[in-house]
């Protein structure tokens, strides 16, 4: 039975803490997990020890040191480690923001786990890996439909990595016209993620940023005094990462394209846009979407993830590859040809991800898609309600018209109590919930930043609601409470004064013992 405190409709929430050690620090010496068996006698009379056939440059010269710990104390360990640790599968996770965290079928993670992939090798002959050949093909076909697209590649392990790699596209086919040295500019909006400027920037070009104007929205005439023969390309989110939908972007990417540029677009944040309305048709040449966010794919702690990039016909040449295509009854790897950009990656993708979003997406059909993103914004909406009731909040730039996620604002808050949103952030871990502010910068102050996506149900609503507004009652009347938090979690307040300074960062166990031994 759910337990709520009634006095305020939260969950009376208290995080395990075991005190852990890391794994490390567990070592015994002798002790075994598994006994591992003697070789069997015809595969020893065929390769003698073994080590021969290794080549010498690929032998280790020392046994890894890995430490030596026993079954149960292996089992003990990960399972105390799990209780204190928060995630979608514990807590409503909307607090996640443009992450686009969402239920993930658990047929589908007993899908994956099979051996029939769980074994395949990615240099297999594709003459046996015929199934998953299939499945990437297949999900190509829908992701056309879904994007107006003409062909897919799986291969970028992001939505950042899809972004440089749609970067290098614009970058190749402006070369391949003899334009590369002329076009140098990249135009983005200053809501869209860094990642977009960045990935441009990477690849050498100019970034022109464009302001929100009077209402808000990105200013189109800002965009008609910069654009030129120098524009290579357009890149933006719409909706933003802000959750504000541009309507008129179509006049934006016709206005690109008239000055001979290259429109490409990020949708990671497409969960309210799926089965209403495609990239094609807002004038795009270019998009992608993360399979790992909306096509309910985990995220994995940062991977492994999938940023699926689509363009139109007459920029398949430029495509990463190899592609995966249909021919003569068969799917085989077709190498791209001299105008490719390579490359973004080793193989050709994460295929549990493309297998999650293929039987997610063959579960739910089009009408299902069209409900996801129905229900997704009905959420959002619902949330933007109710969280412009509570004292100290509010949206700024844009009065409605958002999709599926907002960037909220405590300023108000922070003038009138000192509490600022990343209290606010420690606070509401003492309920069990998960609160992220926003990337850096902030161009929202005191951001929050709120995706309910369509897998919250109202009651789940409620409760994210009523913790926060728990947290402005007691910011205004108790504001300590809240300056002090967390004080039921396993940690409290994390000094952050050493992550910028590299002599402090010890990111591998071995890293730290050097440190620990010589201060």
């Amino acid at each position: 039975m759910k337990r709520i405190r009634r006095e305020s409709k939260v969950r009376n929430f208290h995080q395990a803490k075991w005190d852990e050690p890391v794994i490390f620090e567990l070592h015994k010496e002798g002790e075994r997990g598994v006994q591992v068996p003697q070789i069997e006698a015809a595969i020893a009379s065929a390769v003698g020890d073994g080590v021969s056939a290794i080549p010498a440059s690929m032998r280790r010269t020392e046994l890894p040191k890995l430490p030596e710990i026993g079954q149960a104390k292996v089992l003990r360990h990960y399972l105390r480690l799990s209780q204190e640790t928060m995630g979608s599968d514990f807590n409503v996770e909307i607090g996640q923001g443009t992450c686009t965290m969402k239920y993930i079928p658990r047929i589908n993670e007993m899908m994956i786990r099979t051996p029939k992939l769980a074994e395949l090798h990615p240099l297999q002959d594709v003459s046996n890996v015929q199934g998953i050949l299939e499945v990437f093909y297949k999900l190509d076909l829908a992701m056309r439909e879904i994007s107006g697209m003409d062909k897919f590649s799986f291969q970028p392990s992001s939505g950042t990595q899809a972004l440089l790699a749609m970067a290098s596209i614009v970058r190749n086919y402006h070369e391949s016209r003899g334009e590369g040295d002329q076009r140098d500019e990249i135009i983005t909006t200053i809501f869209s993620h860094p990642s977009q400027a960045a990935t441009a920037a990477v690849k050498g070009y100019k970034i022109i940023t464009l302001y929100p104007d009077a209402d808000g929205f990105p200013d189109i005439e800002a965009l008609k005094k910069v654009v030129s023969d120098r524009t290579a390309g357009f890149v933006v989110a719409n909706p933003e990462d802000t959750g504000i939908f541009n309507p008129r972007i179509r006049e934006f990417t016709d206005i690109v394209h008239a000055a001979g540029g290259i429109c490409y677009y990020d949708q990671a944040n497409a969960n309210g846009l799926l089965g209403v309305t495609r990239a094609k048709e807002a004038g795009f040449d270019m998009c992608f979407f993360n399979l790992h966010k909306t096509f309910a794919a985990p995220h994995m702690c940062g991977g492994p993830a999938t940023g699926a990039l689509g363009v139109v016909s007459e920029l398949i040449p430029f495509m990463p590859g190899p592609i995966v295509e249909h021919e003569n009854g068969a799917y085989v790897l077709n190498r791209t040809g001299d105008n490719s950009i390579g490359k973004v990656r080793i193989f050709h993708g994460v295929s549990q991800t493309v297998l999650r979003a293929y039987a997610w997406i063959r579960a739910l059909g089009p009408e299902g898609l069209l409900n996801v993103a129905q229900t997704a914004v009905l959420n959002n909406n619902y949330l933007y309600h109710k969280i412009l009731q509570i004292r100290g909040a509010s949206a700024p730039y844009v009065k409605g018209n958002r999709l599926e996620q907002v960037r909220y604002s405590w300023e108000q808050m922070a003038q009138e109590t000192g509490v600022t949103t990343e209290d606010v952030t420690h606070r509401m871990c003492d309920f069990g919930l998960h609160y992220w502010t926003s990337h850096h910068p902030y161009v929202v102050p005191q951001p929050f930043t709120l995706e309910p996506t369509e897998s919250y149900s109202k009651e789940d609503l409620d409760e994210y609601i009523n913790a926060l507004a728990q947290i402005s009652k007691e910011a205004y009347e108790s504001p300590e409470i809240v300056k002090n938090a967390p004080t039921r979690s396993t940690v409290h307040r994390i000094d952050h004064s050493s992550f910028d300074d590299p002599k402090e960062w010890c990111i591998t166990w071995r890293a730290y013992l050097k440190k620990t031994q010589a201060d």
